[in-house]
């Protein structure tokens, strides 16, 4: 049995990630060569942004942050974006001229000599147990987080406050997902006497729990085991209820910890930073080789080094699903994909998506996954390469 968790967007870690994100966000869409690093930490009404960033552009830190308070929807009189306290700590880097170019304008030479600027080693995945190719738990564990914002949002249950968390544990049989075996949701409510824990069992049951798994092949049964707010009333939940950081909650940004993730936050950097753009590469390489009946499951990791442009190391492992040996499929993943920082940045346009999504790119990712997203067009989840590892 595995379990994976969830938050809800109103979840203070989520917060903080947003919040960063959303930073992120506004410096690329007035200067896509902009360097920023933003990170949050919440307790209270006390918001914490320390960014430190090179850039030109002008963003009002403060302002942005409160934006995503209220998008959130935290409009209580314990905390909301009108009252909390910001306290907000920029510092501005020298500019690094390494940093300003135009990567559908540069040459492969000139990709090979951009080289990355910190180590880390980081890890995609991806497995035929859903239909987003994500392992089953968190799968399950994102939907049910969704729902639960959703019907708090469409007044459906209006009764309930921003933060929530969701755990679904998932029964395998020769690492094949047979049944669901506990859901536990944790959802925030405005009063503890309103309404009565029974009602809120019974509501969240009907309007979360049984739409999520009404469609799936593998369903709850009379023993699957559902605990719902089981330590009681959360009133109100949120930041004033418990505190929240940037990049805490990396599990539930990539695979549930049913695979290996590098355990650097991904939120609050931009793209010029391997640790998060060279996880959203190896995502992109797993899923295809999935994709292209390779291998039922398949973990790549990619260990980069200060200094390099390349990778030193590039693995694959496809846990004895691989139709070939894993040394086989690893020549092919690289061969077939580009794992350069410069080249990601080309092959995936990720300096320029704020500016055509105007609406917030990567503060919308940092909630509900940064990988296995079916709302959004993410240029990683794409399977256009599949084909082509059959024939390499």
């Amino acid at each position: 049995m595995f379990t994976s968790e969830s938050v809800t967007e109103g979840h203070p870690d989520k917060l903080c990630d947003q919040i960063s994100d959303a930073i992120v966000d506004h410096f690329l869409r007035k200067d896509p060569c902009a360097r920023i690093r933003a990170e949050c930490a919440i307790s209270s009404a006390i918001l914490f942004i320390a960014a430190r960033y090179s850039s030109e552009a002008v963003v009002d830190i403060a302002h942005v942050a409160r934006k995503v308070i209220q998008q959130v929807g935290y409009e209580g009189p314990d905390f909301n974006a009108k009252t909390c306290s910001v306290l907000a700590v920029p510092q501005e880097l020298p500019h690094d001229p390494q940093t300003s170019f135009r990567e559908s304008e540069i040459s492969d030479e000139e990709i090979e000599r951009i080289a990355v600027k910190n180590q880390v080693t980081v890890f995609g995945f991806a497995c035929d147990q859903s239909p987003s190719f994500m392992p089953l738990p968190i799968w399950f564990a994102h939907q049910l987080a969704r729902q639960l914002t959703a019907v708090r949002r469409n007044n459906t249950l209006p009764y309930l406050m921003p933060d929530g968390k969701v755990q679904v544990g998932v029964e395998y049989k020769n690492r094949e997902p047979y049944r669901v075996h506990s859901v536990t949701v944790t959802a925030s409510q405005r009063s503890a006497e309103e309404p009565p824990i029974k009602k809120l069992q019974s509501d969240i049951m009907e309007a979360v729990i049984r739409p999520v798994f009404q469609d799936s092949e593998i369903k709850m049964d009379k023993d699957t085991r559902v605990f719902v707010n089981p330590d009681g009333p959360l009133v109100p939940g949120g930041p004033s209820h418990h505190s929240g950081l940037t990049g805490r909650k990396n599990a539930v940004d990539t695979y549930g910890e049913y695979a290996r993730h590098s355990g650097d936050a991904l939120s609050g950097k931009d793209p010029m930073r391997i640790d998060r753009v060279g996880a959203y590469a190896a995502r992109y390489a797993a899923k295809n080789v999935v994709v292209s009946g390779l291998a039922r499951e398949c973990e790549v990791t990619l260990s980069y080094t200060i200094g390099l442009s390349r990778p030193v190391s590039i693995q694959v492992e496809t846990y004895r699903t691989g139709t070939v040996p894993d040394a086989q499929i690893t020549e092919i993943v690289r061969r077939n994909f580009e794992f350069r920082l410069a080249g990601i940045l080309r092959e995936f346009n990720l300096r320029y998506l704020p500016s055509i999504n105007p609406g917030g790119f990567y503060q919308k990712l940092a909630a509900y996954g940064h990988v296995g997203r079916s709302d959004m067009e993410l240029p990683w989840e794409k399977t256009d390469r599949a084909s082509a590892l059959l024939s390499s």
